[in-house]
């Protein structure tokens, strides 16, 4: 199993590939400092079409390159919070002003893809889990983020998408999200690090090894000092790291094979 998180400045976008070759993207946004496109590398890159799509957060920065994506891979299952609609999200984001193609291609996908998968597509050896708060009880994109779990052998990963404080307190009063918390051993940082996202009671939960954040630039002291102090660490030439972000060192590749120990790797 593989796990590949882009570096798409201050976005998000994560491609994971299963053992039997199933695809799983995280978001899908883009780089447009450096033209890098999730659609253009995965196409080249071998891909034919993706079994599931987790959209984590709906601001235009996690979707940039859904409308690419759909239209040159077929997607079988999206994921999301369904606590909101087609229309009530469509309202909320035309609060904010006009609507953005990412968001305009999501709309289209939530109304069309209403029916279960009857025999969904495997991914041997992973487990998943999402939680999210409900709309209306919340009525900003970044608390109705959903968040997932990805546990596969010694990998526990969470993509928190861009959670904010108070929508960490609320999923912190479910037993089953602190339980999934309490094996993170990778933890991507909410809202790319940014203060809002940070939430310090998490860590009494959680303990884990590495922090990763997906960011185009530095603008808070949690993106330098405050998470670093939460990691464990792991190996990392003569030293150790604490902190991977996609600003500094690129994309950063998670993998994990039969008889092996789950390797980090960043660049490519």
């Amino acid at each position: 199993m593989e796990i590949r998180i882009f570096d798409v400045a201050h976005g998000f976008c994560a491609y994971v590939i299963a053992d039997n070759g199933n695809v799983m993207l995280i978001d899908c946004g883009h780089n447009d400092q450096t033209g890098f496109r999730p659609s253009n590398y995965l196409t080249t890159n071998g891909c034919t079409g993706i079994e599931r799509l987790i959209i984590s957060n709906y601001d235009e920065d996690h979707l940039s390159d859904l409308p690419n994506i759909r239209q040159r891979l077929p997607i079988q299952i999206l994921r999301r919070n369904k606590s909101i609609t087609a229309d009530e999200l469509r309202s909320l984001k035309l609060r904010a002003g006009p609507i953005q193609p990412g968001m305009v291609t999501l709309l289209d996908m939530i109304i069309t893809y209403t029916s279960d998968v009857v025999n969904p597509p495997e991914f041997p050896g992973i487990e998943l889990a999402t939680f999210s708060n409900s709309y209306p009880t919340f009525q900003d994109t970044n608390n109705l983020s959903l968040v997932t779990f990805l546990h596969y052998r010694n990998i526990h990963i969470i993509f928190p998408g861009d959670l904010e404080k108070a929508g960490w307190q609320e999923l912190l009063n479910q037993q089953s999200f602190v339980e999934h918390l309490r094996r993170v051993s990778l933890f991507v940082a909410s809202h790319h690090g940014r203060e809002s996202g940070y939430y310090a009671e998490i860590f009494d939960y959680c303990h884990p090894e590495l922090v990763i954040i997906s960011d185009e630039s530095i603008q808070y002291e949690t993106q330098e000092t405050e998470y670093q102090r939460h990691a464990g660490g792991i190996r990392w030439g003569d030293g150790h790291r604490y902190v991977l972000t996609t600003r500094n060192d690129g994309m950063i590749t998670i993998r994990q094979r039969e008889g092996e120990n789950p390797q980090v790797s960043t660049g490519g």
